[in-house]
């Protein structure tokens, strides 16, 4: 999906954020991933999908423990329905990679419910953690 038609239409599809910052991505800390391959399948899915989920890339987004990192970003209409980014850790096999295409193409966060074994990887925002380690 363009940008002009999300101007004109106003509305964001569900948005998947890939971290290929230092650690997500990096074939040299775990090599047993085909993080290009990932990516592509990704980008497949989401060109597939009819404009109905997208997919970015962007530089470290800070969890690096818990790498491969992906944030789920609501679409417009999930984000009415009271819905917040969800972040997800240790994004690297084929399940999960294709349960999040299954969820992103079925809404994402607000619209569809996550897929339960996707659930088991939710991991709080960096902004998050770092408050309920000052408790």
């Amino acid at each position: 999906m363009n940008r002009s038609v999300l101007r004109a239409t106003g509305q964001r599809p569900c948005t998947l954020v890939v971290c290929r910052g230092c650690c997500c991505g990096n074939p040299a800390k775990h090599p047993g991933t085909d993080h290009a391959w990932q990516l592509d399948r990704l980008r497949t899915g989401a060109a597939a999908s009819g404009g109905r989920f997208a997919v970015r890339t962007t530089d470290c987004l800070g969890p690096c423990g818990q790498a491969n990192v992906i944030v789920v970003q609501p679409s417009t209409a999930g984000r009415r329905a009271g819905a917040r980014a969800v972040w997800v850790g240790f994004a690297m096999d084929d399940d999960c990679t294709d349960d999040l295409l299954r969820w992103a193409a079925a809404g994402g966060p607000g619209v569809a419910e996550p897929p339960v074994a996707l659930e088991l990887q939710f991991i709080p925002p960096p902004r998050e953690a770092r408050a309920r380690a000052r408790r």
